[in-house]
């Protein structure tokens, strides 16, 4: 099965950066990974959106962290990037990272275990 992992997480003060990392990798399967994206679920909330990178290279970002957050891929290590910048207390949460990976004729979605941004003041 495909896997992604993800790291990056950290502590981090108000108006500092961070840099998330995940990676598809998997074992005895050929696969090709199509759309990456990247969610967050603050404490006691649902997870919710955060951008995605199509496997052209189109971005999207919710207006949230639009202009402070950048994703990026890259497609020979099959791994997509979230750059945070200017972060600021809300944007504390556990980041999942997701792909869209065909296998054979199967089209799956893949979730990351998640990896915790805690922005204190």
């Amino acid at each position: 099965q495909v896997q992604l992992v993800e790291t990056g997480g950290g502590l981090v003060q108000t108006g500092g950066s961070l840099r998330l990392s995940c990676a598809a990798s998997a074992s005895g399967i050929t696969y090709r990974v199509n759309n990456m994206g990247w969610y967050r679920q603050a404490p006691g909330k649902q997870r919710d959106w955060v951008a995605t990178i199509s496997s052209g290279g189109y971005t999207n970002y919710a207006d949230s962290v639009k202009g402070r957050f950048t994703i990026s891929k890259d497609n020979a290590k099959d791994t997509v990037y979230l750059e945070m910048n200017s972060l600021k207390s809300e944007d504390t949460a556990v980041y999942y990272c997701k792909a869209v990976v065909v296998v054979g004729v199967s089209r799956l979605e893949v979730w990351g275990q998640g990896t915790l941004v805690t922005v204190s003041s």
